[in-house]
């Protein structure tokens, strides 16, 4: 918990607080442990549910009450951070990991899938560019008009059209904003280069 509380100061949520509570219910018909009978089903006589505290002064309660999807997605982010070691999980998708924050957290939440896709395969649906610039592979997702029907179309795109999507998804399809994308593109693929050389 307090790993987590870390790296949730690192993703924007500064001030949060995080635990894991464990329960039992006690039940004449239960299973017998050193506590007594303890109820039990398929999963088990723990019960075990995230709490968080999104803001501060607020009371800890359950996740699943009061974090946002955005919130929840960055939880759950630093939680794989924390557990990389121990999760066996190969694939971890993110959607709206980006909500509610601006460039310079989107930078921080990039790194972090980035470091995260170390040992895991990482899928990460992003509207933020500067999520969008740590990806190795970048998609680009649309939705087409074809014979009176929409269509979701999924395009991989190649260096020099992941630096028009980049400027796009930055906001300015101009030469300026081309070289902000390129710059932004540069600076990522320098620090990639150097956490690899790293070890």
């Amino acid at each position: 918990a307090e790993e987590v509380v870390v790296e949730l100061d690192d993703l924007a949520m500064a001030g949060g607080r995080f635990a894991v509570a464990q329960s039992a219910t006690p039940a004449d018909d239960g299973v017998p442990t050193p506590d007594g009978r303890l109820a039990f089903d398929e999963r088990g006589i723990d019960r075990v549910a995230f709490q968080v505290s999104t803001n501060p002064g607020e009371p800890l309660l359950p996740l699943a009450a009061v974090a946002s999807g955005g919130e929840t997605a960055r939880i759950m982010l630093a939680l794989k951070r924390i557990l990389t070691a121990a999760d066996r999980i190969p694939t971890l998708v993110f959607d709206e990991v980006d909500a509610g924050i601006g460039g310079r957290i989107g930078g921080v939440v990039g790194r972090k899938l980035w470091q995260l896709g170390r040992r895991h395969q990482v899928l990460c649906v992003t509207h933020l560019p500067q999520v969008a610039v740590y990806a190795d592979v970048h998609f680009q997702v649309r939705k087409a008009a074809d014979g009176g029907r929409t269509r979701t179309v999924v395009d991989r795109l190649d260096a020099p059209d992941r630096l028009l999507e980049v400027a796009a998804m930055l906001g300015a399809a101009t030469d300026a904003g081309r070289l902000n994308a390129a710059d932004l593109l540069a600076t990522t693929g320098a620090w990639k280069a150097e956490q690899v050389g790293s070890g």
